[in-house]
């Protein structure tokens, strides 16, 4: 079912500094910026082979970014694994009983279509499955 790492989110209090970090890093800058206005967040990645890290930065108060910044501060907020089908691998989990954060995929950074599993089920570990968008790409975007 999980076909790769796509990504592991890191929730940072500080885009801008932490994008100057990670460039610094990586000897290179970001391959992509975007603020998912649903999810109250502004994402930034970066290449790292075939996977990405995802900077992920609260846009306000009330984001979720914010509340987990509040609660545990910045660090690793999720892992995101690669899937043929997102809606396909949040039936089977579901039918399996693991407590899901999402039962319809949804649209995510990048051009992806995504659905999360809740931490409970995965030993306290945000994690989120995606695929590439197949409307997104048939329309060029």
């Amino acid at each position: 079912m999980l076909q790769k790492i796509d990504h592991i989110g890191v929730a940072v209090p500080d885009i801008e500094a932490a994008i100057e970090a990670y460039t610094q890093l990586f000897g290179v800058g970001p391959s992509h910026r975007e603020v998912v206005d649903s999810d109250g967040v502004e994402t930034v990645m970066f290449e790292v082979g075939e996977s990405r890290i995802e900077l992920l930065g609260a846009t306000g108060p009330e984001s979720k970014i914010a509340g987990f910044l509040a609660r545990r501060g910045g660090g690793i907020h999720h892992v995101a694994y690669g899937v043929e089908d997102v809606q396909v691998s949040l039936d089977r989990l579901a039918a399996q009983g693991l407590q899901l954060l999402d039962t319809r995929p949804r649209r995510g950074a990048g051009g992806k279509l995504v659905g999360f599993v809740h931490p409970k089920a995965v030993s306290g570990v945000l994690t989120e499955l995606c695929q590439d968008d197949p409307a997104a790409a048939a329309h060029g975007g």
